[in-house]
């Protein structure tokens, strides 16, 4: 059996982000209409190596199941956090079909879910984007939230100086000295850090702000306090992010709608409110741009 493998080079070559946005979009609507088989994800820790790894698979038209590693030290030693791999099997008679780089795939159909979101809930006359976080999430949503808004001030802050003022440089973002600088007056947020403590404060938040916060950071971390939480909620997943974010658990957060229900017209959103997209990323985004990279490749 000679199954192909697809690197991070080759997809990004085929990828094209404006399809990709479109395609979470209708990931999200095929989840919440009950389209897609998808259980929770297995997560398997492990606590002396302080990494993870999490099994998750979903059946839409292939089946497909990615096998993602999370490792925070990693950065320590000069390698992504995130590595992985997504195989694909043909629906019908489980053939592999291909084998492909799980971390670029991971990385871009997190940012064009948070874009998306964006589109459906932020002001349509947003003209601010604020950037928390510097790695490969921060990078992918710079590339996603411009195709969504045109946005006029691009502001960046990260933890670490050195990588906020590195970001900053290779994009031309405006770099801020705190997350409250970069989060005050701020139309769209994009929170993509592994921080343990909130770094966004509610009384920081514009009326009418959107914040897209997919730093997924289990059950004992969150980058939102509990006054953002009051704000209306959205998730991709009531079940997988009910069980998971630790946004919502230690807030006692209320979920208002699966955003795949907004997007399908079940639910109404008001964009003039200020809005809140909780992402812990579910398999069946992966498996929606997995088939749009094969497809790209046909």
């Amino acid at each position: 059996m000679n199954v192909p493998y697809f690197d991070k080079d080759r997809i990004a070559e085929v990828l094209d982000l404006d399809k990709l946005i479109d395609a979470m979009e209708q990931a999200l609507i095929a989840f919440s209409s009950g389209k897609v088989i998808q259980p929770v994800r297995m997560r398997v820790v492990d606590e002396k190596a302080g990494g993870d790894v999490c099994l998750m698979p979903a059946v839409t038209d292939i089946f497909a199941v990615k096998l993602v590693a999370n490792y925070p030290g990693n950065h320590e030693l000069g390698i992504e956090s995130h590595n992985g791999l997504i195989v694909v099997f043909d629906r019908w008679t489980g053939v592999p079909k291909a084998v492909m780089d799980g971390a670029y795939i991971t990385q871009m159909r997190t940012s064009a879910v948070s874009a998306m979101a964006a589109r459906r809930l932020a002001s349509p006359d947003a003209k601010v984007l604020a950037i928390l976080g510097t790695g490969a999430q921060a990078y992918g949503h710079f590339e996603t939230m411009r195709r969504i808004r045109d946005f006029e001030e691009i502001r960046v802050w990260g933890r670490t100086p050195e990588h906020a003022r590195a970001f900053a440089e290779k994009t031309g973002a405006r770099l801020c000295a705190t997350s409250e600088e970069a989060v005050r007056g701020a139309d769209v947020i994009a929170t993509t850090t592994s921080a343990k403590e909130p770094i966004i404060h509610g009384e920081w938040l514009k009326p009418g702000a959107h914040i897209s916060a997919v730093g997924w950071n289990g059950v004992d971390g969150r980058e939102l306090d509990a006054a953002v939480m009051t704000n209306p909620v959205y998730v991709e997943s009531r079940d997988s992010a009910g069980q998971e974010s630790g946004n919502i658990l230690m807030s006692n957060a209320t979920i208002t709608a699966e955003l795949g229900e907004v997007l399908a017209g079940k639910i109404e959103a008001d964009r003039s409110k200020t809005t809140v997209f909780i992402s812990v990323g579910i398999a069946t985004e992966d498996a929606y741009a997995a088939s749009l990279v094969l497809d790209a490749l046909s």
